[in-house]
């Protein structure tokens, strides 16, 4: 089963059919930490992976930076975070997400390179690097075996 592998996504297609593949192999308890700078697609790929758990209507996905943390029914929940206006670790902590990251649902948890004390020692982390004007390279980097399992469903 591999750590880490590395996507071509060369257009917007292939990054959502990605993100769309992705989604219906999550479980409950799921977290991803998506790192990237800005504009690399981050929230463009929650989107679709929040269509592979069958959410009723994807356009409600949007950045969450200024409210933090957005909460979205799906096959699973959804609970979309973003670290990139906090300061430090300690104010990731004090929003509660250890809750989230405990629960039953799916964490997204953008710019998680920010907060990377905070997250669980089993995760999946997906650099998004940009080559393109809409093409992306992800590197998928599985964290614990259910995630090194899942990294391998990715790849064949």
């Amino acid at each position: 089963m591999p750590e880490s592998l590395t996507l071509d996504l060369p257009d917007l297609a292939a990054t959502e059919a990605f993100g769309r593949r992705l989604g219906r192999l999550l479980f409950p308890g799921a977290v991803l930490a998506l790192v990237g700078p800005l504009g690399a697609g981050k929230t463009h790929l929650t989107r679709a992976i929040a269509e592979g758990l069958d959410i009723p209507d994807s356009r409600v996905v949007s950045s969450p930076t200024f409210v933090l943390i957005q909460e979205y029914q799906a096959r699973l929940p959804i609970y979309h975070i973003d670290a990139y206006r906090l300061r430090s670790e300690g104010e990731f902590f004090d929003l509660g997400v250890h809750e989230f990251l405990e629960g039953d649902g799916v964490c997204i948890v953008e710019w998680a390179d920010r907060v990377p004390g905070c997250l669980p020692p089993e995760h999946l982390r997906i650099e998004l690097v940009v080559t393109g004007e809409t093409g992306r390279r992800a590197t998928v980097a599985a964290r614990g075996v259910r995630y090194r399992t899942l990294a391998a469903a990715l790849e064949s």
